[in-house]
Order: C-alpha cells, then sequence, then structure tokens
C-alpha cells in the first residue's frame, strides 16, 4: 500500500521537535516523542527521499552574508519567453526566489542587495532582461511576520483559521 505524503501525527512531534531544536540527534527526537531511534531514522529517510525538508541554505540570512537590503519585484514578461527569462533570473546572483503567480504581474522576484545603489543596480539587470516588459520593486521596510511553519504542525491550526471564517 503506497504511503499517504502528508505529514500525520508521528510526523508532526518529530517535526514539532525539530523545529525547536535542528540539531538534535535522532536519540533525542526519540527520547522526546517517545518513539524508537529506528522510527526517527526511517522517517528521516523519507523526508530526504521526499523532499519534504527544505534544504539548509533556507536558514542562512542574506543580512549575515552582507545584503542587508531585500525586495520584492514584480514582472510582467512575455509568456512566450517565460523559460528563458526564468533561465536569466536565476543567473543573477541576487536573486533569492522566483514564483510565477497569477493577478496583475506574472512572476514575484525576491532580491537582495548590499545597500541602494546595489539595489538600482539589481533591479535594472533584471528590467534588461529580454521578455521581461515591466517590472515594479517595493523595498522590504521590515518583517512583520517571518517565515513559519510550526503553527501548521498541530492539526488546530487550519482548523481553526476555518472555524472563525465560518463564524463570520
Amino acid at each position: 500500500m503506497a504511503r499517504s505524503p502528508l505529514a500525520d501525527a508521528t510526523d508532526r512531534a518529530i517535526l514539532s521537535v525539530l523545529m525547536d531544536e535542528p540539531d538534535a540527534t535522532w536519540t533525542a527526537v526519540a527520547e522526546r516523542t517517545g518513539l524508537s531511534r529506528n522510527t526517527i531514522r526511517a522517517r528521516m529517510n523519507r523526508y530526504d527521499e521526499e523532499h519534504a525538508l527544505l534544504p539548509f541554505e533556507r536558514r542562512v540570512s542574506p543580512h549575515f552574508l552582507g545584503y542587508p537590503l531585500r525586495a520584492f519585484v514584480t514582472t510582467t514578461v512575455v509568456q512566450r519567453e517565460l523559460d528563458s527569462v526564468a533561465v536569466a533570473l536565476a543567473a543573477v546572483p541576487e536573486v533569492i526566489e522566483v514564483s510565477g503567480v497569477a493577478g496583475g504581474a506574472d512572476l514575484i522576484v525576491q532580491i537582495v542587495a548590499r545597500d541602494s545603489d546595489d539595489l538600482y543596480r539589481v533591479a535594472g539587470a533584471i528590467l534588461d532582461i529580454p521578455g521581461i516588459v515591466r517590472t515594479e520593486t517595493g523595498l522590504v521596510m521590515r518583517e512583520l511576520v517571518p517565515y513559519r511553519i510550526s503553527q501548521l504542525l498541530s492539526p488546530r491550526g487550519a482548523g481553526a483559521t476555518a472555524a472563525r471564517r465560518e463564524r463570520v
């Protein structure tokens, strides 16, 4: 029988421990969850095979590497050139993420920069890419809600939001 790719209660328990203590050993995770080390090892191997855990580089702050400015660049592209635009964006070192979106823009490009002059250079380099028709840059002034997942571990996480919507 094929296993569901969705997290079950055991996965949630393991991930909860790892979110609190990312460098915990399998033994420590087993002790905190009450599961066997073999179960932890098997689950960790499965997470690796299924790419369930994001790469380590997601934990490194661009600020620490000398890039204190972050911005989102919305772009409008010529649709038939989307693949070549994506390749060109990937070649810009300061581009740290690109997402295709529905709505007024085609792509949201997250970039980092060393200072305002560097931001101007990077934004210009993006606009110069063949196939990009228009860009609009929004500088991140302050992060109000940081990237987070732990609230989704609780079965109440998604259910509480749905229940609030039903009451409204």
